[in-house]
């Protein structure tokens, strides 16, 4: 068993949203496969992954470092011990002869890999990913379903009350109960008018917020005094994800939950958080995404770190709104999963055949991850391996 090949795409998820720091009208994903020697139905075992938004694409670091390490190395030094593809030595080859820090890019394309290797491993085993996590990792305990919001509310030229209300119409519409809108790219009162506005589609309690960073101390402040007679799900991503210290201050004035995480990229920098940010096991939500992190098995190691600080797993909500995500909230028990309905298409939603229902929804018992079960995302991965009958 070996790796034959690894394939990268460079894909563009263009648009004219933004949130309070970008916009995303250049923004750009890579997509791998990683080809196999193992043959089904006629044709190569192939393994998918893609980065999630925000990060742009990592083709360079994929071609130039990850691959050949990959490709260079004996193939028998990419197996377990039972001679199966191992995710966690085949992670340990692309990381050799890497200094620690700098969690930037690089965690973003080893991530990707790492994606496209745990989907081809599961495919390879012929059972979903969720599955082989559970059993391998939590004694084969399954979540049949996973909780999971809607994504949006982005800033966009010309978008104005009406037309967010009937944004958050839509997700409701589609299943969420839970919605999320970006805050921070206007003024307060103005965020305030548009919060006001989504609370006459959605409850309190199922309305997150979201700044992606935005706010200095004082802003920060600011903006919570105003929130918190609101009793909001959470408030997200406030200050700099590494600015550990205006997340501690936060946390002693802002009763509700606040969410963070997705843009820490490494164990480390999450411990760092975990020890000095004020986080609060009892309320606070950790949006670690495992494709911006050096992939799930880095994640593995963050879940270890969070059980040895007293963290449960249901704690954990990921960031990216992609099925990789959802596999390891099934399998490994984590508290939900983003979700982006009508945003970064075609990156973006869950298998056709599985509706969301009251803001939960389900996983295909479908090999690997299940991108084949999302038609218009399994379309841009076949522009990868056409030529080998896919």
């Amino acid at each position: 068993m070996r790796i034959v090949e690894i394939r990268e795409r460079t894909a563009s998820i263009a648009s004219d949203i933004r949130n309070a720091y970008i916009d995303f009208s250049k923004m750009t994903c890579s997509t791998v496969a990683v080809v196999t020697d193992t043959i089904r139905d006629g044709r190569p075992v192939v393994g998918f992954g893609f980065n999630s938004n925000g990060r742009y694409g990592q083709g360079a670091l994929i071609r130039e470092r990850f691959e050949p390490r990959i490709m260079e190395t004996d193939p028998d030094d990419l197996l377990d011990a039972n001679g199966r593809l191992s995710p966690h030595a085949i992670w340990d080859t692309m990381m050799a002869n890497e200094k620690p820090g700098g969690h930037g890019e690089r965690s973003v394309a080893v991530g990707t890999i790492d994606m496209a290797v745990w989907d081809v491993v599961a495919k390879i085993e012929g059972v979903p990913l969720y599955r082989l996590l559970a059993d391998r990792y939590r004694g084969g305990v399954v979540d049949d379903k996973v909780w999971v919001y809607a994504a949006g509310g982005y800033y966009y030229p010309g978008k104005d009350l009406g037309a967010l209300q009937d944004e958050m119409r839509r997700y409701r519409a589609m299943g969420y109960r839970a919605v999320k809108m970006k805050i921070g790219g206007a003024e307060l009162d103005d965020d305030l008018r548009r919060i006001d506005a989504v609370l006459e589609i959605v409850a309190p309690e199922d309305l997150c917020v979201d700044a992606n960073g935005r706010f200095d101390l004082p802003t920060a402040l600011a903006y919570a005094e105003a929130l918190a007679p609101y009793g909001l799900r959470w408030f997200e991503e406030a200050g700099d994800p590494l600015d550990y210290r205006l997340q501690a201050v936060l946390s002693e004035v802002y009763d509700s939950p606040l969410a963070t995480g997705e843009n820490l990229f490494s164990v480390q920098d999450q411990r760092n958080l975990i020890r000095h940010g004020g986080m609060r096991p009892d309320r606070d939500v950790l949006q670690f995404d495992c494709a911006l992190s050096y992939g799930l098995v880095e994640y593995l190691r963050m879940l270890d770190m969070l059980k040895d600080h007293g963290w449960s797993p249901r704690t954990v909500v990921p960031h990216g709104g992609h099925q990789m995500s959802l596999n390891i909230a099934a399998g490994l028990g984590l508290g939900g999963n983003e979700s982006y309905p009508e945003v970064f298409k075609p990156f973006c939603g869950f298998a056709d055949a599985t509706p969301v229902e009251d803001s939960y929804v389900g996983l295909p018992d479908a090999p690997g991850i299940g991108f084949e079960e999302r038609a218009t995302l399994y379309a841009e991965f076949r522009k990868l391996v056409e030529d080998l009958g896919y």
